[in-house]
Order: C-alpha cells, then structure tokens, then sequence
C-alpha cells in the first residue's frame, strides 16, 4: 500500500485546489460496456461505434483546450500525427512526434522505486485549473475491490497531458489530494479497468510507468489515451501460468496471470471480461506488490482485448480488457534526462512501447526505423531471461498461495 502524504486543502475539493470548480463526471455499473466493442472495418478510426458517453465527455472536453490555447506545450496535426505500421510480423506504429521529446517538462530526478513523494517538488495539485477536465465520481452499483467505502467513492481527477502522445491525452489522478507517490495502488488499477470499460472505443488505452521505468513526475497517475490504430497485443497469444486446477477452489482471490509469448515478450498478461473488476483489480496490485518487493521497476498497458490463448480464443473480440504488467530494468538518477541513457536512441521504452505503439523523436529514425531495431532497443530494458524465469516462480507461488 503506497503511503500518503497530505498536502493541505480541503479533501472535498475546497478552494485551495485547482479542481475545486472543475465539473463531475459520475458514472455506475451500467456505464460499463462488455459487449459490443469492435474495431472499424477500415482498421484505422477509433473504432466501429459513434462514442459512448465518456468517450463524449472526455473528447469534447480535450478538443475545447486544444484549440482554446493555453493548456498543451504544443499542438497535434489537424489530421494526426504522421504514422506508419513497421514491415514485420510484430505490426509496431510508429508515430513521428518530434514536439513531446523538445517540448515536455522535464523529468524528475528518481532515485528509488519507493521514492517518497515531496509536496515541494511539482505535483498535481499545483496544475492551472483549466488544465482539469473533469472529476470522476462513483455512483451506486460500482464493483469495488475491498476498500472502505468512504475511500472507494473518494473523487479521482481526469486532467491533460500537456505534451500529449495523442489525441485524447490524459492522466488520470486518484486522490490526488493524498500526496499518494508513483506506486500503484488497488482503486488505480480499479479506476484504469473501469475507465476502459467506459470507453466504447477499443482506441482507448490506459497505461502507467513506475518510478525507474521513465515515470516523469512521483505523484500517483497512469496516462489514458486514444490510438486509432489495432496493436497486435490485443490478441497477441499467450500461455497460462500454472495448470487451472493450482490453489484451493475456496480460496481464489486472484484471476489467472498467463505468459506473453513472442517479442517483444516476458509480460504478465491478466484478461477479464468485466465481470470481476475487484478480482482483476487485485490480482495486478498483488504481482505490482510483488515486483516493489523485489524492487523491479514495471509498466503497464491496459487496452481492449481478445480472450487468453494459443492461438487465442475469438481473435477479432475486443469485449474484454487485457492489462500487461512487464518488470523491467530500472533507469535511476539523471537516466531519464536530457543527455542521459536512452537520449541516443529512436525512443524510450515505457508503457506504449512495449505496447506496440512508438514514438519517435526524428524524421531520420521515423523514417529508417525497422523491426530488428525496436526488438533490440526493447531487449536492453527487459528483464534477462534467467531472472525473469526465477520471478516467474515467485508469481506462481503468489497465484497458489
């Protein structure tokens, strides 16, 4: 459980905080969409259906900021960021977005997965109040994951990125008014899953950087955004860990984690279809907890997604959510800083591109990227085989225990 750390105000919002004024988006249960979602037949639109109320509310919400000025250190092209899918089996995307690696803000200096957080340094509660889209709310009916309940319906914030990857661009914030550091908590990952869940669109991708896996600022938030292209983890194959049968019937809390296979792999896949938020919502805070134990750093992408298999089962589904946890080496200190490791290559390696989905900082590097080259870039921060094997152990322990 990630510690908290108040930084005055009032919790309910009170006036010394940016979102105060800021209006409420409050969903339920039957906000959450479990059937129905699928691509386009195009395969490059956000998705086959017109958007469903979040989707409204978020997009209509970001657009206004965009073109109102003020808020975005730069603007995205009217038609989208110049895209191409690399030659290869893997199917990455890259995307050519120059601004975010000139124009972002810059990195905090990480020293530690476990870093405290430090209300002096900048954090989410000192952003403009325009840059605040909206404040989440939980109405009745909302599965919840075992929290007590005035913590469950507490507000999370949906705020802009200010140097946005892509359209739609934004952080969500729990509590923000704990002073809760990067560390992944139970309701954050029940927020992210249920965000999805919201979002008619399989566009919509929810992911999160630990500290030492390239998370920018220690204050606890994952990045939403909307991609207009399929990623090939959506219905990438994968094994289970373990056989079904591991653990005491009775006794199973967590949902089955299966192995990722192919490049770029050694990713924990969970998979629900909705209909057990708490259950998955716990299964990924319990292998986050176990990879801060082992002080692994980690990223996670939560997207739309076909059943678990080899091949997998109903490919072309996009009903259910699939989240990939990889642990990672860590990048500490001034890694992450202009200058540092990683300033040599085509692009870092966080959530969206172990994802499938590439930023690239060049024309010379969008234009010469291929395959082999993203494969070996990811391969210099993915766990060695070895030790990733020996964690591979340790969360079969977990499931079983």
């Amino acid at each position: 459980m990630a510690a908290a750390t108040a930084v005055g105000g009032d919790l309910d919002g009170g006036p010394a905080w940016p979102w105060a004024q800021a209006p409420v988006f409050s969903y339920s249960e039957r906000d959450l969409i479990r059937s129905g979602v699928r691509w386009g037949g195009s395969g490059s639109g956000s998705g086959s259906g017109s958007g469903s109320r979040f989707d409204a509310a978020l997009l209509s919400a970001w657009e206004e900021r965009m073109d109102g000025g003020g808020c975005f250190r730069y603007r995205l092209p009217p038609r989208g960021l110049p895209s191409r899918r690399l030659p290869g089996p893997r199917r990455f995307v890259a995307q050519l977005n120059p601004q975010r690696a000139t124009e972002r803000r810059r990195p905090q200096e990480i020293l530690s997965l476990r870093q405290p957080f430090e209300p002096e340094r900048f954090n989410f509660t000192r952003i403009p109040a325009r840059e605040v889209l909206f404040r989440l709310r939980r109405g009745g009916g909302c599965p919840e994951a075992g929290e007590a309940e005035a913590q469950a319906q507490a507000e999370a914030l949906l705020v802009v990125n200010v140097s946005p990857l892509e359209r739609g661009h934004v952080l969500l914030v729990p509590e923000p008014a704990r002073g809760l550091p990067q560390l992944l908590t139970r309701d954050a990952v029940l927020r992210a899953l249920e965000l999805v869940f919201l979002s008619s669109e399989p566009a919509f991708r929810v992911g999160f950087n630990s500290l030492g896996a390239w998370a920018s600022v220690n204050h606890l938030h994952l990045h939403g955004y909307y991609l207009g292209h399929r990623l090939e983890l959506e219905s990438a194959p994968s094994r289970p860990l373990g056989p079904p049968e591991s653990g005491s019937p009775g006794r199973r809390l967590l949902l089955p984690v299966h192995l990722l296979r192919g490049p770029p792999g050694r990713g924990l896949l969970v998979y629900t279809d909705g209909g057990d938020l708490p259950a998955a919502a716990l299964t990924l805070h319990a292998l986050g907890g176990l990879l801060v134990r082992r002080s692994l750093a980690h990223n996670l992408f939560v997207c739309r997604g076909c059943p678990p298999g080899d091949p997998p089962a109903r490919p072309d589904s996009r009903d259910g959510v699939r989240m990939v946890l990889w642990p990672r080496k860590s990048c500490f200190g001034l890694k992450g800083e202009e200058g540092g490791e990683g300033e040599e290559e085509a692009f870092k390696v966080a959530l969206c591109e172990l994802a499938g989905h590439l930023p690239i900082k060049t024309p010379q590097d969008y234009s010469s990227l291929t395959e082999e080259k993203v494969l070996d870039t990811v391969e210099k921060y993915l766990l060695p085989e070895e030790e990733f094997s020996q964690l591979l152990s340790e969360v079969t322990e977990l499931l079983q225990g």
